[in-house]
């Protein structure tokens, strides 16, 4: 039987009240902008069932693509490039298959690694040049480095009893996580001894796809009802001499009671000038995450102006890393790093 959980609908409330400080599901995202280049990835993350949690196998399945939409409205988009990713891993998140499309010589060679940073430094021997070539395929590897961590959220919706059964407990535990990020802040709602008690910061969302534009996406995989997703959107135009974006990120998990829930979703705008590529300002909309203490991490977001955006993907964990950022944000704003190159395509 599906345990009760709360799924409330979040307000913007002040810092320091009990609610968090953000603003909720964006619901479908806005429909394409003529004269601009939109990005999606997904990543879809399902688990066999072998009877024995711990010889569970994670599959994902990921697809991006890039679209440029011409400033004649009467005028069909045009499809820039797109890739997939088909692989697997094990329970504690080692790569033990992988194929990609189209096909890259050598990707063999990230089996064995496992996810987190020992991937992402995969990635850079196995596929030299991907990186700073800014490809769709590059941000799907880079997530499967996050996705193999967050797969296993979807238990929660399912396997409650499972989660309550294996989940590490107690102060080793908290002791391990205090101050890998904001959310687990010493001293956080996270940490605490009664945090089964805090609540369920999930929300309730429906399809990523406007209706009136059910193209603005790639084709998303058919996964059954037990499944994460993560998926990134990217929206790139150019005013002037300023580089335009618009993107948007979300981690959503089916749900037995409520259909499909999001976990972490967030906004962000951003402009930087086109002829030196410094980031010129980022503004974040924290819409949906688990803690209380997570929006705090917006704060500190404006470090990063006046850097080159091209090199977000180092600057970001360096300025933001730890308690002086959120993962999934960090992670959004790593993506704005091949901004410059969509740009480019715009002429």
């Amino acid at each position: 039987m599906t345990e009760a959980r709360r799924v409330p609908v979040f307000v913007q409330t002040e810092p320091g009240t009990p609610e968090q400080a953000v603003s909720g599901t964006q619901g479908h995202v806005p429909r394409m902008r003529p004269g601009s280049v939109r990005r999606t990835t997904s990543i879809d993350m399902t688990w066999s069932d072998s009877g024995n949690p711990l010889d569970m196998k994670q599959h994902l399945r990921g697809r991006a693509r890039d679209v440029l939409v011409p400033s004649d409205l009467g005028a069909d988009p045009t499809i820039l490039g797109e890739s997939e990713v088909d692989a697997t891993a094990s329970f504690d998140r080692v790569i033990e298959s992988i194929a990609v499309t189209p096909a890259r010589e050598g990707i063999e060679g990230l089996v064995g690694a496992k996810g987190g940073s020992q991937l992402r430094g995969a990635i850079d021997e196995v596929l030299p040049g991907e990186r700073a070539a800014g490809t769709p395929l590059h941000l799907l590897l880079d997530d499967l480095a996050g996705c193999t961590l967050i797969a296993g959220f979807v238990w929660t919706r399912f396997m409650p009893e499972l989660v309550r059964e294996h989940s590490p407990q107690g102060e080793a535990h908290r002791n391990r996580m205090e101050g890998v990020c904001i959310g687990f802040a010493p001293g956080s709602s996270s940490l605490s001894v009664d945090r089964n008690t805090l609540g369920d910061y999930t929300q309730v969302v429906t399809s990523l796809v406007h209706p009136e534009e059910p193209h603005g996406w790639h084709d998303f995989p058919e996964s059954p009802e037990m499944s994460m997703r993560r998926a990134r959107r990217i929206d790139v135009w150019v005013e002037g001499h300023t580089i335009q974006v618009d993107s948007s990120f979300q981690d959503s998990s089916g749900d037995p009671e409520y259909g499909r829930v999001a976990v972490h979703e967030y906004g962000l705008v951003a402009t930087a000038n086109r002829a030196t590529g410094e980031l010129t300002s980022v503004v974040a909309d924290p819409r949906v995450l688990p803690f209380l203490e997570c929006p705090g991490a917006i704060d500190n977001i404006t470090r990063l102006v006046g850097l080159p955006i091209q090199e977000l993907r180092s600057a970001v964990p360096e300025l933001l890393g730890r308690t002086n950022g959120c993962t999934h944000l960090n992670d959004a704003l790593r993506a704005l790093a091949e901004v410059p190159i969509l740009a480019e395509q715009l002429g």
